[in-house]
């Protein structure tokens, strides 16, 4: 069984036509302070998260929810506004899009709060893609991970229509599309992927204090002295 390769790749080998998109707005309530901000090693998590696709994905985009502030990106790193607040994954996705339109063909769509996303696995997925499919989602623990997945921009006129008719779930949108839903044990013989265990690490989010310090233990980091 593979053990965890967790990664600190500075090398960029782009995927062709390959965008991506990190949504940052979300409430962190259970958190109980931004995630994006959370100290994870040398910088804070959106940061690792950036760097990380940047490895893989070009252009990036992070979408933040209205007066958001966010700790300093890369200046080739594009800063979308949502300007609805409250609307779920799909709004931020469909902005996400929108800025990529004419840019890149694809988007892998990652939330902040994703410390072990791969671009092994981000790569695997584009992969799997091809020319015949709008959006690959994994799926893994009985459900799927829209916000580790990859979407086709052509795919934004039916999140458009999704969003007028207040139809919010990611799972509709998959309804309309061309989807290919990638099982757990497929994920797994992803080439080179990240484990922990059984566990695909580049699926795991970070809800709770507790969760925070766990993926820190898994990623050998000290907890930050003030975690305040």
């Amino acid at each position: 069984m593979k053990q965890a390769q967790l990664l600190n790749v500075v090398d960029r080998d782009l995927v062709p036509g390959l965008g991506a998109v990190v949504l940052a707005g979300g409430r962190s309530s259970r958190m109980g302070r931004p995630k994006a901000w959370l100290p994870f090693g040398d910088e804070v998590l959106l940061q690792r998260v950036v760097r990380r696709l940047a490895t893989v994905a070009a252009p990036l985009v992070v979408v933040r929810a209205p007066g958001q502030v966010l700790p300093p990106l890369p200046a080739d790193v594009t800063i979308a506004d949502d300007p609805v607040e409250g609307r779920g994954p799909l709004q931020g996705i469909a902005v996400g899009l929108a800025a990529l339109a004419g840019k890149a063909e694809a988007a892998f769509v990652s939330a902040t709060d994703a410390p072990f996303v791969d671009p092994s696995l981000v790569r695997f997925l584009s992969d799997l893609r091809g020319s015949m499919r709008d959006v690959v989602v994994p799926r893994a623990g009985g459900h799927d991970h829209p916000l580790a997945a990859v979407y086709g921009v052509s795919v934004l006129s039916e999140i458009d229509a999704l969003l007028a008719e207040d139809r919010l779930r990611p799972f509709f949108l998959f309804e309309r599309v061309r989807t290919l839903v990638v099982p757990e044990n497929q994920l797994r013989e992803a080439p080179l992927v990240s484990l922990s265990g059984d566990e695909i690490l580049a699926l795991r989010n970070l809800n709770t204090p507790e969760d925070f310090r766990a993926a820190l233990d898994v990623a050998g980091l000290p907890m930050p002295r003030d975690p305040a």
